[in-house]
């Protein structure tokens, strides 16, 4: 017989029973610097203590370089609950992380104007 908090952690009518702050403690600022394309990896090295659900399987996810932005996706959270959850896993030294390789800065003009014509050819 299955205890009661043994139930599932999605409900398909309400969705997350747990509301996504709650997985990162209530913090909204992560540790360290992550862009939505850092990539993040497992370094192998087992965290001391207690792993949450979420993190344990962000650490799974990441053991192949993986973007912050995907292991968003597959944990189903908020960009800025999965940053803190990496974050934490980043200090303990179970995950390390390296920054996007740009080709293009972010306000490369030509990027720009490219990004814009392909928005107008869509409209």
């Amino acid at each position: 017989m299955a205890a009661a908090g043994d139930g599932p952690w999605l409900d398909e009518a309400a969705g997350r029973l747990v509301r996504p702050f709650t997985v990162s403690d209530g913090r909204t600022e992560p540790s360290i610097a992550l862009d939505l394309m850092s990539q993040v990896m497992a370094t192998g090295v087992t965290p001391l203590g207690y792993l949450g659900p979420e993190q344990a399987q962000a650490l799974d996810l990441c053991r192949a370089p993986v973007p912050v932005a995907e292991v968003a996706a597959q944990l189903k959270l908020p960009a800025v609950v999965t940053k803190v959850l990496l974050s934490d896993l980043v200090d303990c030294g179970a995950l390390t992380t390296k920054p996007p390789a740009y080709h293009h800065t972010p306000t490369d003009r030509s990027l720009l104007e490219a990004v814009l014509d392909g928005l107008r050819r869509q409209l």
